[in-house]
Order: structure tokens, then C-alpha cells, then sequence
């Protein structure tokens, strides 16, 4: 499968889409990504269209309508959907916590890279994690991504970490053409 080259723009629409997307599980708003992408709604449609013939945006249409990203966005974004929870190892303070599994790594401050930030869904509780301690997630099953952090928040609803990133790796291997 070839990869969709996006622009930084299309990018940024498309993971606020997706971040969106997640909080509320219904249809974004165009408006609700022009304001956290500080675009105006008029680009961010214009966008919309690109994307939808990128076949990577539904639009949804009624009152409750909008954005939906599409399964190929998630890809286009290379976002690991890890369904089954793969085993994502994760060490707390370079210990590693075998009953911790990642659920859900999102990289969240895509159009604020001087803050690198992720947020890590865990399954297994965070109780025990406290304000600058390291964590090191990964390696991740698809892309082998590993990422060392420090905690900077904790999320309790989203059962999350915050993590300030400090080191993130990837093995670059073969890419897809």
C-alpha cells in the first residue's frame, strides 16, 4: 500500500479530526477544528474536500453532521488503532510493569512541536505513576516506535498519562514506495 503524502495542513486537520473524533465518538464540526487548528472554517471545508477525495474524511450530513475520519485517515496518520491491545511494553522509572498494557498512544501536540507531547492510554491503573517520573512505552507491534517520557499529567478519565516526550525512536527500515 502506498502512503498519502499530506501536507503539514492537511496533517494538522486530520489529527485534530481524529482527536476530536475520539473525545466526542460522533461527527466533528468544521468549526471545532477551525478553532483548535486557528484556521477559518472557509479552509478548513476546503480541506475537508481534499480529504474526503483522499478518501481519508466522510462527511456526515443532518444537524448532528460533520467530519468522520475513515479507517484509511488513521493509517494516513500512522496512528496504531491497537485493538487487541497488543503487548506494548512500558517501564515506569526503568522498571518494567508487566500488568500496564498500552492501549493508545496519541502524539496530541502535532501543530505545537516545540511541546511534544503523548498521551498513553493504559489498561491497569495509573495510580502509580506520580509528576516527573520516566516512562519508557514500546516497542509498538506495528511501527516499532518507542518513546521515552516524562510524566507531566495524568488524564483519570481517559485513564492516560501525559507524558512529555524526551526521546522518541523508530528503527528506519524499509518504507513503502
Amino acid at each position: 500500500m502506498s502512503s498519502i503524502e499530506l501536507t503539514a495542513s492537511q496533517r494538522a486537520i486530520l489529527q485534530e479530526l481524529v482527536n476530536l473524533y475520539r473525545e466526542s465518538e460522533s461527527a466533528v464540526k468544521g468549526e471545532a477544528i477551525a478553532d483548535e487548528v486557528d484556521r477559518n472554517p472557509g479552509t478548513i471545508r476546503n480541506q475537508m474536500q481534499s480529504l474526503k477525495a483522499l478518501q481519508l474524511v466522510e462527511g456526515v450530513p443532518g444537524p448532528k453532521g460533520g467530519y468522520r475520519p475513515t479507517a484509511a485517515a488513521y493509517d494516513a496518520l500512522q496512528i496504531e488503532q491497537m485493538d487487541q491491545a497488543a503487548d506494548v511494553p512500558l517501564a515506569h522509572n526503568g522498571e518494567r510493569i508487566p500488568e500496564a498494557n498500552v492501549e493508545q498512544i496519541d502524539l496530541t501536540s502535532v501543530h505545537h512541536p516545540e511541546e511534544c507531547r503523548a498521551k498513553v492510554r493504559l489498561r491497569g491503573s495509573i495510580s502509580a505513576f506520580s509528576k516527573a517520573d520516566s516512562v519508557t512505552v514500546g516497542p509498538t507491534p506495528l511501527s516499532k516506535l518507542r518513546i521515552d517520557g516524562t510524566v507531566e499529567g495524568k488524564d483519570d478519565t481517559n485513564n492516560s498519562l501525559i507524558l512529555t516526550i524526551d526521546d522518541m525512536r523508530a528503527p528506519v527500515g524499509e518504507s513503502d514506495h
